[in-house]
């Protein structure tokens, strides 16, 4: 089992940044990726960027040049970060961290970013 706890979200205006992280728990060494995804209401959930275990990173298109997903380990934590430059409007969503083993997917409980003037 693999816990996530996400934070970091908030209301900011155009332009502004913002850096969401994900602390993960349990069985940390079993991931073989990590992810952030976001979703609003009325449509799927979508990847926004993703790291693997061997650190291959891949990001959405919109966010490419604007957001960078990193990652580190202390002790029997992972942290997952997602570092949100000029942001736009189109970027309000639910953020969440995601986590993956063989077999299995977890999430986190969401934080909500709010893009907004």
């Amino acid at each position: 089992q693999v816990q996530l706890v996400e934070s970091g979200g908030g209301l900011v205006q155009p332009g502004a940044s913002l850096r969401l992280s994900c602390a993960a728990s349990g069985s940390i060494f079993s991931i073989t990726r990590m992810g952030w995804y976001r979703q609003v209401p009325g449509k799927e959930r979508e990847l926004v960027a993703g790291i693997t275990s061997g650190g291959i990173i891949n990001y959405a298109d919109c966010v490419k040049g604007r957001f960078t997903i990193s990652r580190n380990n202390y002790k029997i934590m992972m942290y997952l970060y997602l570092q949100m430059n000029s942001l736009e409007p189109e970027d309000t969503a639910v953020y969440y961290c995601n986590a993956e083993n063989t077999g299995n997917k977890y999430w986190g409980q969401g934080t909500q970013v709010t893009v907004s003037s």
